[in-house]
């Protein structure tokens, strides 16, 4: 599962509540990419490599949208897709609950409202 990931600082834009409209933009190599803010943007632009290749390899925990190498995760295939998460298992068993949900979060589908939401947490969708 893709979803944007800032590419300085390795920030997932969906738990920061950015919108791929709102994001900060920049083209590398052909394709644009999206960012946290202009500062990212910036300090990306010193060094594309480098920064390419420290969040080549990091996904986003689709529960509680976590940030993680692919090394310090799990996986499992859930409808014949490999689906990453952090480590901790109750993200993995509310994403079985409600799978259509966590992805259309992941995908930018539903809008996040940040880090978290007004109850206190950003795992639980809204009843």
């Amino acid at each position: 599962m893709n979803t944007l990931i800032c590419p300085t600082c390795g920030c997932s834009l969906v738990r920061l509540g950015i919108s791929r409209d709102k994001a900060a933009t920049c083209h590398y190599k052909g394709r644009e990419q999206y960012f946290c803010c202009q500062g990212c943007v910036d300090l990306f632009e010193t060094d594309p490599k480098k920064y390419i290749h420290e969040t080549k390899d990091m996904i986003v925990c689709p529960t509680c949208l976590a940030e993680k190498h692919t090394s310090d995760t799990v996986s499992f295939v859930i409808d014949e897709s490999e689906v990453f998460f952090c480590r901790c298992p109750y993200c993995a068993d509310l994403f079985r609950k409600q799978p259509e949900f966590y992805i259309r979060r992941l995908q930018g589908a539903i809008t996040n409202e940040g880090v978290l939401d007004h109850d206190g947490c950003c795992i639980r969708p809204k009843a």
